[in-house]
């Protein structure tokens, strides 16, 4: 018998983890070995487990889903990660994927995609529900520049912090740069996106999805 497929589990709703462990135990040959509340954690935690893929959260407070994939597959490269959101967004999983998730499955779609998500990214496959692949397919159909798909996802976090009204120390301690870096970066998100005022951002992240209305 084939080893079971080796799963960390990181979500910040104690709930959402119960419920997602059982789905998954329940599908013979997968097994939760550990859980983490907080990107911060499952970056401590990954390499004690060393799973065979990782199921996260992208909006976590603290650092976030995006940041803490980042800082993952910096230290272990063949890192596995499938992104489980509720944001059903093309914006959030165009950037998942470029930041080098493996996978991004909608937590409002089929129960059914994340047991196929995590089995086809344990088999060395891209896992992407048939949701959000279409919403992704409309988007580029439309010709829609989205201008959020030019940031690299250090850039993004950072916009995603400042449109949801944070202040610059706030957001240099989540991300663990200092002051002036994340100064630099609000310039040039600014330049990036075309916007001149905070007012202008939080519009544009509204616009994608980045932020709720």
């Amino acid at each position: 018998m084939s080893a079971s497929i080796r799963v960390l589990l990181t979500d910040d709703h104690a709930v959402v983890r119960s419920g997602v462990r059982r789905l998954l135990e329940q599908h013979e040959g997968i097994e939760v070995v550990a859980e983490a509340e907080s990107g911060e954690q499952a970056y401590q935690i990954f390499g004690e487990y060393l799973p065979d893929v990782l199921v996260m959260d992208m909006s976590m407070p603290g650092m976030g889903g995006l940041e803490a994939l980042r800082r993952i597959l910096a230290r272990h490269h063949n890192a596995k990660i499938v992104i489980f959101s509720m944001h059903e967004n093309a914006t959030f999983a165009t950037q998942a994927l470029t930041s080098g998730a493996v996978g991004y499955v909608a937590k409002s779609g089929d129960a059914d995609d994340l047991v196929n998500a995590v089995r086809d990214v344990a088999a060395g496959k891209n896992y992407l529900s048939a949701i959000m692949a279409q919403k992704i397919a409309l988007q580029s159909l439309a010709g829609d520049e989205n201008p959020t798909h030019k940031l690299t996802a250090r850039e993004f976090e950072v916009f995603r912090f400042l449109a949801e009204g944070k202040m610059v120390d706030e957001i240099a301690k989540l991300l663990n740069l200092g002051q002036k870096t994340v100064a630099n970066y609000q310039t040039l998100l600014k330049h990036k996106l075309g916007v001149s005022s905070p007012v202008e951002l939080v519009r544009l992240a509204i616009k994608y999805g980045v932020i709720e209305s």
